[in-house]
């Protein structure tokens, strides 16, 4: 019986190096595109550069400064139902729900009037003190709310900041435009009381629209400021309630800064500032527009002018501000 050896099949032939394929999945004798390992990607040229060419972008790159203008004005649906969704949410779970709105600042001038206008008798050389009371108020709880909300408008909705792409001012803004909502609202009950005490509408009741106007423009250029800062640093929501008090003992809302200034006891240059304190300029403006008795002779000196400018400050400082940290918003 006869054994065959079985041989091995013959192997086939490689193909010609020309031929053969690089790592990178790309033909021809040249290396550099299999050496970079990237398709299209030239020698030395780095990621960044070649996301450039093919036309990519960062995610949540800060845009320009107007094209942020644009994306904004574009939101400005979303501004108004924010606003407008939380105001009504704001008291939904009291059984007086939005009479609160108009009840909270009515009982702290009530608690304001027990202290200083009895207590320590600021109404004395204070004609009309109660409307000048509860006016100065109003206005400055309008303030004081706008810059509080601020310090919460990116920290307190980290939520929507990570999970939507939109820009950030828009939170601010909305904040702010709730709380004139709420200072409208308010007005309502200032009215009543005013007519209450005496006070009818004259023609410089409509000085109240662009006092009111350039007041909440000032509230929105601080509370991007403190968005931005408090973004960062969550304490300073916990420290704002000490320096909002401080600041409303400064403005003149329960006391008159013209007394203060007759009494002689502080320099003119302390009484200038006071007066010139932006809190207490708005307040002065709608005292003027809605007190007869409160005339132009209680006012600083170019009172419009100081409106105006701390107005136009604020609000472009802290709008460029807070534009310059868009990026960082959410992250970290």
């Amino acid at each position: 019986m006869t054994t065959e050896t079985l041989a091995p099949p013959p192997t086939a032939p490689a193909p010609p190096a020309a031929a053969q394929e690089s790592p990178s999945g790309c033909s021809g004798s040249s290396g550099s595109p299999g050496r970079s390992g990237s398709p299209g990607r030239h020698d030395g040229e780095d990621l960044s550069a070649l996301a450039r060419r093919h036309g990519l972008t960062v995610s949540g790159a800060r845009p320009s400064l107007p094209a942020y203008g644009k994306q904004l004005w574009s939101r400005r649906d979303f501004i108004a139902t924010f606003a407008t969704a939380r105001l009504t949410a704001q008291y939904s779970q009291a059984r007086l729900g939005q009479v609160w709105q108009v009840m909270t600042p009515l009982l702290n001038a009530a608690v304001y009037y027990l202290i200083f206008g009895i207590l320590m008798d600021a109404q004395h050389g204070v004609p009309d003190y109660v409307p000048f009371l509860i006016t100065g108020v109003f206005v400055w709880t309008f303030t004081a709310n706008t810059v509080m909300a601020g310090t919460r408008a990116i920290s307190g909705n980290l939520g929507l900041v990570r999970a939507l792409h939109f820009p950030r001012a828009s939170l601010p803004i909305s904040l702010a435009l709730q709380q004139l909502q709420q200072l409208l609202l308010s007005l309502a009950a200032l009215v009543v009381i005013l007519f209450c005490f005496g006070e009818f509408p004259t023609w410089s009741w409509l000085l109240a629209g662009p006092a009111l106007l350039l007041q909440a423009l000032f509230n929105t250029g601080v509370a991007f400021v403190l968005a931005r800062v408090a973004a960062r640093t969550p304490d300073v929501a916990q420290l704002m309630p000490f320096v909002l008090r401080t600041w409303m003992y400064a403005s003149g809302a329960m006391w008159s800064i013209q007394n203060l200034a007759h009494g002689g006891r502080f320099p003119d240059a302390v009484v200038l500032a006071l007066q010139c304190n932006p809190a207490a300029v708005y307040i002065d403006l709608m005292r003027f527009a809605l007190i007869e008795s409160y005339t132009s002779a209680q006012l600083p000196p170019h009172v419009w002018a100081l409106a105006a400018g701390w107005a136009l400050l604020s609000f472009a400082g802290g709008f460029i501000w807070f534009w310059k940290a868009e990026e960082t918003y959410g992250r970290g």
